[in-house]
């Protein structure tokens, strides 16, 4: 033990190598889960076309691995108390990559459905996992950008979901994209297996804690109540744009191929937002920076439909869109364990991930009910736009000394 003191007072070459491989790792893991987490939008147009499905339905499908990721978060923390955040995570990724590569032999919307059930507790369980190591093992003074880069990772992750869907989606069909995203999960799974090593809290055999009502005890309840709704509200605008953008654009004239390239925008702009997030996190703060991006998304949000009709302002729209997104996201995962004390951390992660799942499970079929009761794209985007403006209010209102460590 006094080793490990030592360690984390004064690290060495080889322990501050340990650490970045830990942080590497969860990139690597990150990009994974963007990649399973965004498959069905990139195939809900091929699927939909195939299973003769209504836009309902296709919301369902879009929706099942929001509510898996709901279960995943929530249940990542009393597992990862029991069994090792290690543990935990390498089990979720095999879950996801098992489920993605059966997805492949799905013969009917129900298996589907269940399939993308379960891939999303594993993908969900990841998320929580990742960030929590992440935090954990990054030098404080580079441990904004550290959880910044997972945001960009996770991009990364939905834009190579758009490059196999946009290859195998005409050459080979939809099952291909979710056969391939399953191996390369199960190869990362195993490539963690042999480097990934556990927090440095975990081995020390950290108090369990006072549970998730230990979250809401005098003084912390503000703070977990602003985290949790400011993620709902995030999330359900984050997963209607990166959701619907694709069939959105095809509805609107566009070909397959053109919706898929609107989805991968956003995931480009979303990478650069999340750098950009991460580099000015220590010099403008995390707190500034989120309702910046929330009041922008907003107004954006207006003007996403007006101007699709103009190519290189559909362009330009849709890689800010992304931009702004994922950089609120980045913000979000940068506040969020810094806001709960070591015992609590993977509760709390796990907490205000699973609010946001809600918000995120709630979106795609709420857009598609409403769809189907013929609203029209633009009073889609309205509705949405004032759930930004939503977030961005609370979070200002809500401003507190453990917000503004970000």
């Amino acid at each position: 033990m006094s080793g490990q003191a030592i360690n984390a007072t004064t690290p060495s070459i080889s322990t501050r190598r340990a650490a970045w491989t830990v942080v590497g790792l969860c990139l690597l893991f990150n990009v994974i889960d963007g990649l399973d987490a965004m498959a069905m939008a990139f195939t809900a147009s091929r699927v939909a076309a195939q299973w003769s499905l209504s836009a309902a339905q296709i919301g369902l499908l879009l929706s099942a691995s929001l509510v898996g990721m709901t279960c995943g978060s929530l249940g990542a923390a009393p597992l990862a108390n029991r069994h090792g955040r290690r543990r935990v995570l390498l089990a979720s990724l095999m879950l996801s990559g098992v489920t993605m590569v059966l997805c492949f032999w799905s013969q009917g919307y129900c298996t589907l459905l269940c399939l993308r059930l379960l891939t999303g507790i594993g993908v969900g369980a990841v998320l929580v996992g990742a960030n929590v190591l992440t935090h954990d093992h990054a030098p404080p003074t580079r441990r904004s950008l550290a959880i910044a880069l997972q945001s960009v990772a996770f991009a990364l992750g939905a834009t190579l979901g758009g490059v196999l869907a946009h290859q195998l989606n005409d050459s080979l069909g939809w099952r291909y994209v979710f056969l391939t995203g399953g191996s390369l999960t199960l190869l990362v799974g195993a490539v963690g297996a042999l480097w990934l090593r556990e927090s440095a809290s975990q081995l020390a055999a950290e108090q369990p804690g006072q549970g998730y009502c230990g979250l809401f005890s005098h003084g912390r309840w503000p703070s977990t109540c602003a985290l949790a709704g400011v993620c709902f509200l995030l999330m359900f605008g984050f997963y209607f744009v990166m959701s619907w953008t694709p069939m959105l654009l095809t509805h609107s004239g566009f070909s397959a191929r053109h919706g898929i390239t609107g989805g991968m925008l956003l995931t480009v702009g979303g990478m650069f937002g999340a750098l950009l997030l991460g580099l000015g996190a220590n010099r403008w703060g995390c707190h500034r920076l989120l309702c910046m991006c929330l009041l922008f998304n907003a107004v954006l949000m207006l003007l996403m439909v007006t101007a699709t009709r103009v190519p290189m302002l559909a362009i330009a729209t849709g890689f800010t869109a992304g931009l702004l997104l994922y950089a609120a996201i980045a913000a979000l995962f940068v506040l969020a364990p810094q806001a709960f004390d070591t015992p609590e951390r993977t509760r709390g992660v796990g907490l205000v991930l699973a609010t946001g799942r809600l918000g995120a499970i709630v979106s795609p079929t709420f857009a598609g009910v409403l769809l189907d009761a013929q609203w029209r794209p633009q009073d889609l985007f309205t509705v949405y736009a004032g759930s930004q403006l939503l977030a961005a209010l609370l979070i200002w209102r809500s401003r507190r000394p453990t917000l503004e460590a970000g």
